[in-house]
């Protein structure tokens, strides 16, 4: 079942959300649905992790997406180092 909603925007406001919802290809209603879909899924994505097993699935994820090996301590105080002497160069 549908439920028609009314929202109120300025003509401006109104006027941007139109001519995106356009070149997108969409009716301004089927524009804003996407929009509120998207920000529903956002929220969601920003949910604290509470189960141990969802904190490791978190990294796993984390891990996927990364390549390559993290550099040691020694090599991150290098860096540092040398960041700060060169910060006092012209």
């Amino acid at each position: 079942m549908s439920v028609r909603v009314q929202v109120v925007l300025d003509q401006d406001e109104a006027a941007r959300f139109k001519s995106q919802a356009l070149r997108e290809s969409k009716s301004l209603s089927g524009w804003l649905r996407d929009a509120g879909r998207r920000m529903l899924e956002q929220s969601k994505k920003g949910e604290p992790l509470v189960y141990a097993e969802d904190l490791r699935q978190f990294f796993k994820q984390c891990d996927a997406g990364e390549s390559g090996e993290e550099p040691g301590w020694e090599e991150h105080k290098r860096l540092i180092i040398e960041g700060f002497r060169e910060a006092g160069r012209p």
